[in-house]
């Protein structure tokens, strides 16, 4: 499966090191595309270009609510983050610092503390984690993440990513943090960020589904190695 994603990695790896404008411009364009997808994916209905306008030019969209805006701001803020500490332990007081960053302005009570009500995820087909047993599941998935660095890059990504949304530990902000989460991991491990789009919610949410129902983690894991291949031809034809 990691075959000819590690081809191109090792391409690119050859190229190093990249153009520095040539980076810049693409973490630049990441950036906006990331937060407009994983904002609409969770229901934010500001446009891609109006998203661009909030991150690069600070513009208020009219008709557009605060919490739309300080969602896109958040979303920068807490990609910024992550990019400040790549590489190291993961803890849970570093998941909670990027939930709460992902929250920030938006819900003073929940950013950063987990969840203590019961919920369940719309049309999944299993059940998440007990509230009170949060605490001792999230010490455990920083326990297994942290002793997992035999597994290829992009399937500990993937892993971590399912093995959060099963346990859906705050009450608001799981899926821009696991996201992130996700690109924070691919990032350590040498990888390129990857990129959820909103057209593509439908299979991204049946693959979790089906990983937390029935423990079959590979169709996700599939998406993500397919998500990587495309970052890794995006780069790389940049650079012929």
């Amino acid at each position: 499966m990691f075959h000819k994603i590690d081809k191109l990695k090792r391409e690119l790896d050859a190229r190093r090191p990249l153009p520095t404008e040539t980076v810049q411009s693409l973490k630049k364009d990441f950036l906006v595309r990331n937060t407009y997808h994983s904002n609409a994916i969770e229901g934010n209905t500001l446009t891609i270009f109006e998203t661009k306008a909030i991150l690069e030019d600070g513009i208020v969209v009219g008709g557009k609510s605060l919490r739309e805006h300080l969602e896109v701001i958040n979303h920068k803020e807490a990609s910024l983050y992550i990019e400040e500490h790549l590489g190291e332990t993961v803890t849970e007081r570093f998941i909670k610092e990027v939930h709460a960053l992902v929250l920030s302005g938006i819900d003073r009570r929940t950013a950063g503390a987990y969840r203590k009500e019961a919920v369940r995820i719309a049309g999944a087909t299993h059940d998440v984690t007990p509230s009170h047993l949060i605490q001792v599941k999230m010490a455990q998935l920083v326990q297994w993440y942290n002793g997992s660095s035999h597994l290829h890059p992009i399937e500990r990504a993937s892993r971590l990513h399912s093995k959060f949304v099963n346990i859906h530990p705050f009450q608001d902000g799981n899926g821009r943090t696991v996201r992130l989460l996700l690109n924070f991991s691919l990032l350590s491990g040498g990888y390129l960020p990857v990129l959820f789009k909103v057209e593509d919610r439908i299979s991204y949410y049946e693959a979790l589904d089906l990983a937390g129902a029935k423990g079959d983690c590979q169709p996700f894991i599939k998406m993500v190695v397919e998500l990587e291949e495309a970052s890794l031809q995006q780069y790389l034809a940049l650079l012929q």
